[in-house]
């Protein structure tokens, strides 16, 4: 976990990291996005275990190869 999209980036090109760089929010994206009121759950499995388990928040996500962004 990092602070800044800036720090990740330079640890992730220090190790040349190749993945997916996501950001997610502290505290567990889907109460968070429950919380915040940018999800309301409109299926009788969201909530469960296994759609939490999956969940994605749809922030920012960078791909990256050999620590640089694609």
């Amino acid at each position: 976990m990092f602070d800044t999209p800036q720090a990740a980036l330079a640890w992730a090109e220090q190790h040349r990291v190749t993945g997916i760089l996501a950001e997610y929010s502290y505290g567990g994206a889907y109460d968070i996005a429950v919380s915040e009121g940018r999800l309301t759950p409109p299926k009788p499995h969201h909530g469960t275990a296994d759609h939490v388990a999956t969940f994605g928040p749809g922030f920012q996500h960078i791909q990256l190869t050999d620590g640089q962004p694609d």
